[in-house]
């Protein structure tokens, strides 16, 4: 069933010493935040059971802990790509519950409508970035987003499973999701693909977290990538102040520090910080070309072409336009000519 629920949250954040690593900054320092969240529809029915049910299913006797998957997203050309590529991943995780975080003022139907195709227990929230934040020089990208999901947990009032933030266009190892699934308190792995180094990982010796390798230090006291680190629900429970400022770079260093983290309750995973489950990939962003097309390439009913460029719109991959942008053109044998002369 679908639900409807707005919440407005006013939230005033501690002051931050530092923006970057040595500039210090007045920008985040007690300004308030009315964080806007419309829930669009969730549900909590699983129908991938054939995807994974093996020998009449799981039969450990103690109850399965739910992953908290979150991914924070925003309209783009690559957006229903991205999305149709992690959820073909998630399709194959048992226990997980999606939270889809869109940074719009609305609810996205072309969106929803994908979500609801995997068959995975999902929300959906619509959670706008306010709009103090989207004219600085460093936008905090995603964090409304996280922030979103965040108040649904704690609205919801869970308080047991494992919460994981994974964006929509990284790229996750199956074992992943096993290894963090038992997290107890925070656990850490690497994360390839980031920076000078080419990963971000704790260092571990002896089976503990000694420090950090990451070639962006910035003074932070966490210094790992958002996709590095899975947080026990039951844990996180126990910080009342949990939260995650808009502050561009150090989004994971504020929330961890929320949380009370120390450095003896973190479980180093992916055997003792030596293997990459998940990866940094990124995908480059490209303006939505615009298609010229006749009206009657976009009205014939006996043809393709015009509810596929409809649909291509609504996802904001392209747009059709009868006066301007590249002309449409039909090829066949070798020869192109115009949808005009194949439509009239």
């Amino acid at each position: 069933m679908g639900v409807l629920i707005l919440l407005v949250i006013g939230v005033f954040f501690f002051n931050n010493s530092y923006m970057m690593a040595d500039d210090a900054s007045q920008d985040f320092a007690m300004i308030p935040v009315n964080d806007t969240m419309a829930v669009c529809f969730e549900s909590f029915d699983d129908t991938r059971k054939m995807l994974y049910e093996v020998n009449g299913g799981d039969s450990t006797p103690e109850p399965t802990p739910i992953i908290y998957f979150v991914t924070p997203t925003y309209p783009r050309r690559e957006q229903i790509a991205e999305i149709t590529r992690l959820g073909q991943t998630l399709m194959h995780v048992p226990h997980l519950h999606w939270i889809v975080a869109d940074d719009t003022d609305s609810c996205n139907r072309v969106l929803n409508s994908l979500l609801k195709r995997f068959g995975i227990p999902y929300t959906h929230i619509a959670s706008p970035m306010p709009a103090f934040y989207r004219t600085k020089k460093l936008v905090p990208r995603g964090v409304a987003n996280r922030r979103a999901a965040l108040a649904w947990i704690r609205n919801n009032n869970k308080r047991s499973g494992v919460l994981y933030f994974g964006d929509d266009d990284n790229t996750f190892d199956l074992k992943l999701f096993s290894e963090i699934r038992t997290t107890k308190k925070v656990s850490m792995f690497p994360v390839g693909l980031i920076g000078d180094y080419a990963v971000s990982t704790p260092v571990v010796k002896n089976g503990k977290v000694e420090g950090f390798f990451d070639s962006w230090p910035a003074k932070r006291k966490w210094p790992v990538d958002m996709a590095g680190f899975a947080v026990s629900l039951e844990y996180m429970a126990a910080s009342p102040n949990v939260t995650m400022p808009f502050k561009a770079g150090y989004e994971e260093d504020e929330f961890l520090k929320s949380i009370g983290l120390r450095m003896q309750d973190i479980e180093p995973k992916a055997s003792n910080c030596t293997e990459v489950l998940v990866w940094h990939t990124q995908t480059k962003n490209n303006k939505p070309p615009k298609v010229r097309i006749s009206a009657g390439a976009l009205q014939d009913d006996k043809a393709n072409l015009g509810v596929l460029l409809k649909q291509l719109g609504a996802m904001g991959v392209s747009h059709i336009s009868q006066s301007e942008g590249t002309v449409a053109q039909i090829t066949k044998d070798g020869k192109s000519k115009s949808l005009l002369s194949w439509f009239s």
